[in-house]
């Protein structure tokens, strides 16, 4: 029993460790690509293409006008620019979508208010039904929630002289990045993600995605991967893959951003958060056989890519690390001839300083001198802690994705925010997120409660720090949850 505990811990552990090998490949990687000369952006031919704007909203009142305004606000010839409010809603978004797409039209804006009777496929089956009926030979992608400078077609549609360029992808910004602590610690891990991850892969050649809004595709590249397909929760990740096993080319552009606005209430971003890594794991099984089986891909793009779509199980990692962890503390007191096994096990703290490493690259650009290293010492742990502490809340998205048990996509609530609007107000949109996993991470909580007392009782301080980490982590997750619901829940 002892020894299939140890294996089991230590293929875990080997897994976080694999991981964190490749995110320190796609650090380096990164590094060098920032240090080598910027490339020069295309000018934009004579004819420029027709573009048209997909803009999928399901019940946004709050931050459908701002959408559509700064959308019809770029500048592109009007006769070349088509706008798609692809509105599957059914409050009162409905009406206040109809008043601003008749005052653009009357203004010269090719602007459609779509809209269909039945919301089949979500996401992915609106900008299908955009797509058959879509004029632009390029389809640019927003969320409600974004917010495109005027000159984004200018700096993303140049790229497209390469007849291979299936997608180019932006970086996303923040609205409201300093509204209260979740939506700072939010732009803290996107930011790494638009950084190195996507930057990284490129720069290495391997597979990026489109991150479902801030990007242009060709139309034709769209339609020769197979179209939107409403198979997985993460459609965007889906056609990503099938895209560019077909031999497309992906562009991803980290200087042009686009501004979003980041879920403010936990149960915002645990509905979110569910989406993201329950679809991941529904496109691991979809795509990663036909990675595999690929031919012609190189075994860095096999692992890369399997670490990408895989990225969403190190929550089962952790999770089933966390409760192991405990029990583990018995054995080591009471088998002190395996202490050679733990001790070649500190080894896997590695991934703790690559994970350092790999957000400080990420974030170098803000946190400068003294002071932005005494910042990023006080955020880089709590960041980790509360990561921890959704691992739950995660892990089980995941798991549901790998066991094919479908559910709907539940749309992430915006608010309209910015700057410092901290968005805890009541609201219809808003779901509770007390549920049976807001129980068990309240149990989590106290388990390593009890496991920082056990430490302490069998006179073991080498897992406090991990320990207080997950208390304090799922110590968190679990009081947000409960507070942002009484405090916004409509």
């Amino acid at each position: 029993m002892v020894i299939a505990l140890l294996i089991v811990y230590g293929l875990l552990l080997s897994f976080i460790l694999l991981f964190s090998v490749v995110q320190l490949q796609l650090t380096v990687a990164y590094r060098r690509k920032r240090k080598q000369e910027p490339e020069v952006e295309p000018a934009l031919p004579s004819m420029v293409p027709h573009v048209t704007v997909q803009l999928p909203i399901y019940n946004e009142r709050y931050v459908t006008e701002r959408l559509i305004d700064s959308v019809c606000a770029i500048r592109w010839p009007r006769a070349r620019f088509e706008v798609q409010v692809l509105d599957d809603s059914t409050d009162e978004t409905l009406a206040i979508a109809a008043d601003k797409v008749r005052e653009w039209r009357t203004k010269g804006t090719d602007i459609v208010h779509v809209q269909r009777s039945e919301r089949t496929g979500y996401k992915a089956g609106a900008l299908a039904n955009g797509f058959a009926i879509a004029k632009g030979e390029l389809l640019a992608v927003f969320d409600s929630d974004f917010v495109p400078g005027s000159d984004f077609l200018e700096r993303t549609v140049p790229w497209f002289t390469d007849e291979k360029l299936g997608l180019v992808q932006t970086r996303w910004g923040h609205l409201n990045s300093e509204s209260n602590l979740l939506t700072r610690l939010q732009a803290f891990g996107l930011d790494a993600h638009f950084t190195i991850e996507q930057a990284g892969r490129s720069a290495l050649g391997h597979f990026i995605n489109f991150n479902g809004t801030g990007g242009v595709w060709r139309k034709q590249c769209v339609e020769d991967a197979g179209g939107w397909r409403p198979d997985t929760l993460t459609e965007d990740l889906d056609l990503s893959y099938r895209a560019q096993l077909n031999g497309w080319r992906f562009k991803y552009l980290e200087d042009v951003v686009s501004p979003a606005e980041l879920p403010s209430q936990m149960n915002a971003l645990k509905t979110q958060q569910h989406r993201w890594n329950k679809g991941a794991a529904e496109c691991v099984r979809l795509n990663l056989p036909k990675v595999f089986r690929k031919a012609g891909l190189s075994a860095g793009t096999k692992l890369h890519a399997a670490m990408h779509l895989m990225n969403s199980t190190i929550f089962i990692a952790i999770v089933l690390i966390a409760l192991l962890s405990v029990p583990l503390l018995w054995v080591k007191s009471r088998h002190p001839e395996l202490l050679i096994l733990f001790n070649i096990a500190v080894i896997f703290s590695l991934s703790l300083l690559v994970l350092a490493v790999f957000y400080w690259t990420a974030r170098s650009a803000k946190y400068k001198g003294l002071r932005g290293l005494v910042a990023f010492a006080g955020m880089f742990p709590v960041f980790l802690s509360v990561s921890m502490g959704l691992a739950l809340h995660n892990a089980v998205a995941v798991i549901e994705g790998y066991l094919g048990i479908k559910s709907s996509f539940v749309r992430t609530p915006k608010l309209a925010l910015r700057g410092g609007d901290a968005g805890l107000r009541k609201d219809s949109y808003m779901k509770s997120a007390i549920t049976p996993v807001t129980m068990l991470e309240g149990l989590f909580f106290l388990y390593f409660l009890f496991a920082l007392w056990l430490g302490w009782r069998l006179d073991d301080g080498g897992l406090w720090f991990f320990h207080g980490m997950l208390a304090l982590g799922f110590g968190s997750v679990f009081y947000y949850s409960v507070m942002h619901s009484w405090r916004t829940a409509g």
